[in-house]
């Protein structure tokens, strides 16, 4: 049941990097703008953020860790924060999903789910 005291909104969008890119070496890099938008109704700080990166092989790879680009957010209700990141793929298609733990003001820990997004080199998804 979700509680709208706690609500966070993630959007992602994706860009692949071709110049950073080799596809003869299977090094795949791709960009991805994250805006996380606090749509409660009490502030909260982003702790820490866990990823799972899938190429199109299923290798997965978990990340973890503290805050988002050397940051811990806190956002008061309305507010919404962006950054840009990066993951390298072994395949030219993948895809990632995630979670970030949210601490609100009132010390309520809660998940704010990122939903799966796909990771794809052009032409190679129809």
């Amino acid at each position: 049941m979700s509680n709208s005291r706690y609500q966070i909104d993630v959007s992602v969008q994706v860009r692949y990097v071709a110049d950073q890119s080799n596809a003869d070496q299977h090094h795949y890099v791709f960009a991805y703008s994250v805006r996380v938008r606090n749509e409660g109704l009490v502030g909260a700080r982003l702790m820490t953020r866990h990823w799972r990166i899938t190429d199109a092989d299923g290798k997965v790879r978990e990340v973890r860790g503290e805050g988002v680009i050397g940051e811990q957010p806190w956002l008061a209700p309305g507010e919404s924060f962006e950054y840009t990141s990066g993951a390298v793929l072994e395949t030219s298609v993948g895809s990632m999903r995630g979670s970030y733990q949210m601490l609100a003001d009132d010390g309520t820990l809660f998940e704010a789910p990122i939903e799966a997004f796909t990771l794809s080199a052009p032409r190679t998804l129809h």
